[in-house]
């Protein structure tokens, strides 16, 4: 395995003269790892809810002493069901599409996502990963300093990134969305519109029932606090990787505690999920057992990311 200890941009480690990187699987040991699993898949979807029941109610009912570290618990969680509704976009989750299809939208109901939206961004950034004028994900800048960094960290730039988006998708205004092909774009529209339309509906139902605060003490509040977790994962993705479309070199695969890598649906290997995205989470860890050695960024601990972060900061 290759572990690297500097995030700093790389150079290019495959020529246009060698193999794609895409054939380091035959396509037997592909077909293998592809396998889907509905048992799996919803396995880890109730482990994940689970979580977040056991978090709710210590938030709910706890002592203080247990209610605070329950919100964390809770908001982390919910954060994280980002990463459940990336893995349900990809319909990899389930072996059952609609399954999949309908897991990602209530996955992103939870966290504040459009998963029929986030389906073609999120299908363009990786055709296009890394590359300047066609990742949409290089359309939200990475910090260049500490004050940019600790700004994208409190998840604020996120927040208003989610009103202005959905917002304008909900109107109508997709001039800049070039991802969305023209024959899904009254889809994302009615989509983006009908979850809008369940946030007021719930916010009706609870303030006629009496709790007027409940959506903002029990998913605002909560996802707040676990966006910065969720942020601080995400900038060690493809951070200080190169830029360019060589899926060796221009995303991270992150060694982390099976807590969170559960939580996070294996996303933490990252590198083997944008060199093959058809495998599936569950086949994740033993792809990286195969692969992990033709990667340049393998890195122990998004402490040691970050602290290469901070490093270059200091020396701008």
């Amino acid at each position: 395995m290759t572990t690297t200890n500097s995030v700093s941009p790389a150079p290019s480690a495959v020529s246009e003269n060698t193999f794609h990187p895409r054939q380091v699987l035959s396509a037997e040991q592909l077909a293998q790892f592809n396998r889907r699993s509905n048992r799996l898949g919803l396995l880890r979807l109730l482990g994940h809810l689970l979580e977040l029941g056991v978090g709710a109610s210590l938030w709910a009912v706890g002592p203080l002493w247990l209610a605070l570290p329950g919100l964390l618990l809770y908001g982390t969680g919910l954060a994280l069901m980002f990463c459940a509704m990336h893995e349900f976009a990809h319909r990899t989750a389930f072996a059952n599409p609609r399954l999949n299809d309908a897991a990602a939208w209530g996955a992103g109901l939870l966290s504040l996502y459009n998963a029929t939206f986030y389906r073609r961004y999120h299908k363009w950034h990786h055709r296009y990963t890394q590359v300047a004028g066609k990742d949409p994900e290089l359309g939200d800048p990475k910090p260049e300093s500490l004050a940019q960094y600790l700004w994208q960290l409190t998840g604020i730039p996120w927040w208003w990134g989610k009103l202005v988006t959905h917002s304008r998708v909900a109107l109508g205004q997709l001039d800049d969305c070039y991802f969305l092909p023209e024959a899904s774009r009254s889809e994302v529209v009615r989509s983006t519109r009908v979850q809008l339309g369940v946030y007021g509906a719930i916010a009706l139902l609870s303030t006629g029932l009496g709790h007027p605060a409940f959506l903002f003490t029990y998913w605002l509040l909560p996802l707040a606090v676990g966006q910065p977790v969720l942020r601080y994962i995400l900038l060690a993705e493809h951070g200080g990787c190169t830029y360019d479309s060589n899926p060796l070199t221009n995303t991270r695969t992150t060694l982390t505690l099976w807590p969170l890598r559960f939580l996070m649906w294996n996303m933490p290997y990252h590198a083997e999920h944008h060199l093959y995205p058809s495998i599936p989470f569950h086949a994740l860890p033993a792809a990286h057992t195969v692969l992990s050695s033709h990667f340049e960024q393998v890195v122990s601990g998004y402490g040691q990311v970050h602290r290469s972060f901070r490093a270059n900061f200091d020396q701008v």
